[in-house]
């Protein structure tokens, strides 16, 4: 387990982020995903790279930040792998990280399995172009509507720039999830009203064991029905964390629903709206928390012509 652990790392360190034996790499860990870092910092080391390996305690939520030292570490290095069981994604460290020139992949609840098989085993080259494809469809557009089971949600993004992330990070600054397949965009705060149903997972949470229905005013989270929807307002809170943060298409063919949120949100033909931080992928919200909820077999439209049908892409 533990050589095909490596060598998948060492194969997804030179492909996805084309680490070079005279750069420094630091990765990210806390204690429960510990094991898996170390494989990394073993295939990182074969590579020749300068090789550091920071393990924090488990942070409380998605979007909480790292220790201060460990962020100005994230600064100073070439590369970095965030792999903990909360997303750093939507940090400030991560911000200032990728600012300063690095390299940064997020690999929030990776499992061994998902090491071993499912999105991380993905043509990246396929996914990148499909991945660019929406992401510049959703730059160009003014305004979004998901319909699904009966319910429909409507929001702006006008003037906002959608966000790629293909799984390939070759350029300072560049950065994103591994496993990766997903074009994301900040929708215009206060813009986002109507119903929308979860029925594929929520992080944090893991698969939803029913739909979950969610209520949207003005740009936020107001009602969701159900045992995991009260799970998900008492994540979010009464604040800045019920704000409607972003709209995410996935575009990752390999990838499943496994109850991972890393994975479950670049399921080809899926969607996932987030509550709480956009700040860092331009929006103007920094609550402390970031929470994705995936929803399967969407029809959606981008300014009136459809994207999907039932979780069917309309891109050729």
């Amino acid at each position: 387990m533990g050589n095909i652990l490596e060598d998948n790392s060492r194969s997804f360190l030179i492909s996805s982020l084309n680490l070079k034996p005279t750069e420094t790499l630091l990765i990210v860990t806390d204690e429960e995903k510990k094991d898996l870092a170390e494989a990394i910092y073993a295939a990182g080391k074969s590579i020749g790279a300068e090789t550091v390996l920071m393990v924090m305690q488990e942070r409380e939520k998605s979007g909480q930040e790292p220790p201060a030292s460990i962020a100005e570490a994230m600064k100073l290095s070439d590369v970095v792998i965030c792999i903990t069981v909360h997303s750093l994604t939507h940090t400030k460290a991560k911000k200032d990280a990728v600012n300063a020139g690095a390299r940064v992949a997020t690999m929030p609840g990776i499992t061994y399995d998902m090491f071993l098989e499912g999105a991380i085993s993905a043509d990246y080259e396929a996914v990148e172009k499909l991945t660019i494809q929406v992401t510049d469809l959703l730059s160009a557009a003014r305004q979004v509507k998901i319909e699904k089971s009966g319910y429909q949600l409507t929001f702006s993004i006008e003037g906002r720039a959608g966000v790629p992330s293909t799984g390939v990070y070759h350029k300072p600054g560049q950065s994103g999830n591994l496993p990766s397949g997903e074009a994301f965009i900040a929708p215009m705060e206060g813009t986002a009203n109507g119903k929308i149903v979860i029925d594929g997972s929520i992080a944090g949470i893991g698969k939803v064991t029913e739909p979950v229905l969610l209520s949207i005013e003005n740009g936020k989270l107001v009602g969701a029905e159900g045992k995991q929807g009260q799970e998900l307002l008492s994540l979010l809170g009464d604040g800045d964390g019920r704000n409607v943060a972003e709209f995410g298409v996935g575009t990752n063919d390999k990838a499943r629903v496994t109850g991972v949120v890393l994975e479950d949100e670049k399921v080809y033909g899926t969607i996932h709206i987030a509550f709480g931080s956009n700040n860092t992928f331009g929006g103007n919200v920094a609550a402390g928390v970031h929470i994705d909820g995936v929803v399967m077999e969407p029809t959606v439209f981008i300014d009136g012509e459809l994207l999907l049908e039932k979780g069917v892409m309309e891109i050729k």
